[in-house]
């Protein structure tokens, strides 16, 4: 795997930034949970494609609902980065999504879980 340049790595945090600010702000798909959030981007080194790593805070039905409102104003949103941004391609977005966060919060409630029971045992 090849190490990402400062450049590469500049573009990346640029297009999470304004994908962050289209998703939030501009797309009124009701599909689209309002807890939705861009963890991170990967774009490829000719620019031709990104993948999105999107989280959502939700039941499993709001995820795929989710994405599938995402996928669908796929057009709008590169436009919209088109427009945003000075690149010389506007990358295609794929997105996938990314349940860390969800993993993470399940992992910390059986934690706390399994403290809660050594205590009560002490």
């Amino acid at each position: 795997m090849r190490k990402n340049s400062i450049k590469l790595t500049r573009i990346n945090n640029e297009v999470m930034r304004e994908l962050s600010n289209i998703i939030r702000g501009e797309i009124k798909d009701p599909r689209i949970n309002p807890m939705t959030s861009v963890v991170a981007t990967d774009v490829a080194p000719d620019l031709k494609t990104c993948k999105a790593y999107i989280s959502v805070l939700g039941d499993e039905e709001s995820q795929k609902n989710t994405i599938k409102g995402l996928k669908s104003a796929e057009g709008y949103i590169r436009m919209q980065l088109a427009k945003n941004l000075n690149l010389r391609n506007t990358p295609e977005i794929i997105f996938v999504l990314d349940q860390s966060i969800e993993y993470g919060v399940n992992m910390s409630k059986l934690i706390d879980e399994v403290n809660k029971n050594v205590e009560d045992e002490q």
